[in-house]
């Protein structure tokens, strides 16, 4: 019996590229020795996505869908489709075509070697120059500060093996930091690069909010730095002010007639320290929110709908 490679697409409103994917994953599929199936989970789309996807199901049985009762956001769907999977290797393909699905062949060939983790990299991108720059700089930050070696550029896209869907089904994370579960995980990872093109229909999901919200996960998850710097900085930074609080008092009483204490240092001094602790303190809420989010345990997605899964 051939071995199941399950396909999982996280969608929301991309009426516009799901139909070219189904048929360019089918097409890659086509030439390999496996089964498939190509789990499409929905974001609660508010466009024509879940008609299309309806349709797709209903002529494919290989297609499954589940609709989600509301949008679960960009970190939590994709990651419960994956574990929806059943093959021996689930796949996770973006749906906005800027993964391509042709990858999917490399990641297969990277799989058969022995690799369980494999993840696509873009080391460089059609994307705004800005935005890549910011990128680059955030994983490169984060692979300095992280208690793990993370891959840097990854996209999320990628190969897992069932022993390690089986893993990340163990964790029970309500919020996880995907691709910093992979390398918590510690097989060797297998890389496919690749230039990621420009979108060409549909409009981007990902925004100012969206980065944030992967960035301080990527940092509150795995490391403990930014903590330790800030009791580190907290420790020098009251030894400078009580060091200069005496130096000034040491000056008064020397020169106590002509040495003006004066507005402008005391002003200074204050809205500096100021902005030190609310940076500190808006730093230390990303950790206290990270632990609320933990302890809700909250599911990952509420599941309004799903077809085909009866499917053998």
């Amino acid at each position: 019996m051939a071995k199941l490679i399950s396909i999982v697409t996280p969608c929301y409103n991309e009426e516009g590229n799901v139909d070219e994917l189904y048929r360019r994953v089918a097409d890659v599929m086509a030439q390999q020795p496996y089964d498939y199936e190509h789990i499409y989970i929905d974001n609660c789309s508010t466009d024509g996505t879940i008609e299309k996807l309806r349709a797709l199901a209903a002529k494919d049985k290989r297609v499954k869908l589940i609709i989600n009762a509301r949008n679960f956001g960009h970190i939590r769907s994709p990651y419960y489709g994956l574990l929806q999977s059943r093959g021996d290797a689930a796949i996770l393909i973006a749906s906005d075509l800027q993964d391509p699905p042709e990858m999917i062949a490399e990641f297969i060939k990277k799989w058969e070697v022995g690799f369980k983790t494999v993840l696509a990299v873009k080391p460089e991108s059609q994307e705004s120059p800005l935005m890549f720059f910011i990128r680059k700089t955030y994983y490169r930050f984060i692979s300095r500060i992280s208690e793990v070696q993370l891959i840097k550029n990854a996209t999320g896209a990628g190969l897992f093996d069932r022993i390690v869907i089986e893993i990340l089904r163990k964790i029970e994370d309500p919020y996880p930091y995907f691709r910093g579960l992979l390398c918590e995980i510690g097989f060797p990872i297998a890389t496919v690069p690749f230039k990621q093109p420009r979108r060409q229909r549909g409009v981007t999901k990902n925004n100012f909010y969206t980065l944030y919200d992967i960035a301080m996960l990527g940092i509150t998850n795995h490391s403990k730095v930014p903590m330790r710097i800030m009791a580190m900085c907290g420790f020098l930074l009251s030894i400078l002010s009580l060091t200069t609080a005496f130096g000034f008092l040491i000056a008064k009483l020397v020169f106590w007639d002509q040495f003006q204490m004066g507005t402008a240092p005391m002003l200074i001094g204050l809205f500096f320290f100021g902005g030190v602790q609310i940076s500190f303190i808006g730093l230390l809420g990303e950790y206290i929110g990270s632990i609320h989010t933990q302890v809700r345990n909250m599911p990952l997605v509420v599941e309004l709908e799903r077809i085909n899964f009866d499917q053998t």
